[in-house]
């Protein structure tokens, strides 16, 4: 490891020291989405009406919640995962690939719809474009959360918006009530939150382009306005991804910047659902949000270094071995 850039080595360091501290004393719970993602190369996103050729088509676990919960587990963390999948195989292909991670799928039932898929073109710099069908997903309703009674055992818990936003209120509410603590990651964005859903919310987690819109303000801040106005709506802290300018910690007395770590791009497909899921494994294992949001910057550009989502996800030990090898800077 490079010593020319003292402040980065610090920085390395520092992050070493989180990953190796992540544990499973306290236990996560995920519910929500399940997908079956099909990923395509092509040289670029392609435009309107526009035809490009690409390369072999691969089948990958994803879905928002699911990748969420594999990548806490794969760092180390205690998980549990929630929602539905179709009696298909690329049901039986989510289950054992979320097992492999260290997921504990009992809470995982098989619906008579098929498995949620997503269809995702991936361009020659990372970037991508995604076409989603829910299936199974718009299953997951209230009566079902309500019956997940192990999910109100869990210690910290994990939600977002690939189900039935009512089946996330009650979940909030519920898993608010019992003690948990709740991040939700407000995302695919559709409508303003109820104030109940957030004043359920322990910690939301948005990107800028979300943020914009919860509250009409321009991306990229003012913080101090968009803080105020998260405030207003009922949220008491929040973490929101701007990409390559890393990440900001908003609460009711500060507005701090988390850097992000360079990295050269293979594919950015689930890096913010990489940075939900290293912070709940951080906020599980007593890290304070700002903490959590660094290990989140950490193991989210290691996962741009891979393909796919859950599948370009590492172990703590892989995450450490990159940061030493000058991978992520």
């Amino acid at each position: 490891m490079s010593t020319e850039n003292p402040k980065l080595e610090e920085r390395r360091a520092r992050v070493e020291a989180l990953l190796r501290g992540i544990e499973k004393e306290r236990r996560i719970g995920v519910i929500g989405s399940m997908n079956a993602d099909y990923t395509i190369d092509v040289p670029h996103l392609p435009a309107p009406g526009e035809t490009v050729r690409g390369g072999e088509v691969r089948l990958l676990p994803g879905g928002k919640s699911s990748n969420q919960a594999a990548c806490a587990a794969l760092l180390g963390a205690s998980v549990s995962m929630f929602g539905l999948v179709g009696k298909d195989d690329n049901g039986s292909f989510l289950l054992e690939r979320l097992g492999r991670a260290g997921v504990d799928v009992t809470g995982v039932a098989r619906a008579g719809r098929p498995t949620g898929t997503t269809l995702i073109a991936v361009d020659a710099a990372g970037e991508n474009a995604i076409a989603y069908a829910p299936g199974a997903n718009d299953l997951l309703d209230a009566a079902f959360v309500r019956a997940a009674e192990e999910l109100l055992d869990c210690d910290v818990v994990g939600l977002c918006l690939e189900t039935p936003l009512n089946s996330v209120r009650v979940a909030a509410a519920q898993c608010h009530e019992a003690g948990a603590q709740v991040l939700l990651n407000y995302s695919p964005c559709s409508e303003p939150p109820s104030r109940d859903l957030a004043q359920s919310v322990d910690v939301l987690l948005v990107n800028e382009h979300e943020l914009a819109q919860l509250t009409g303000l321009p991306e990229g801040g003012p913080w101090a306005e968009a803080q105020d106005a998260l405030l207003d709506m009922g949220f008491s802290e929040a973490l929101v991804t701007t990409g390559p300018r890393g990440s900001m910690v908003l609460g009711e007395d500060c507005a701090r910047r988390v850097e992000s770590f360079e990295v050269r791009a293979c594919d950015t497909t689930g890096c913010g659902d990489a940075f939900m899921g290293a912070v709940l494994a951080g906020l599980a294992s007593g890290y304070s949000l700002r903490e959590a949001a660094e290990l989140g910057s950490c193991v989210s550009a290691f996962a741009a270094l891979g393909h796919g989502a859950q599948a370009s996800y590492g172990t703590a030990d892989q995450v450490v071995d990159a940061l030493r090898q000058g991978l992520l800077g």
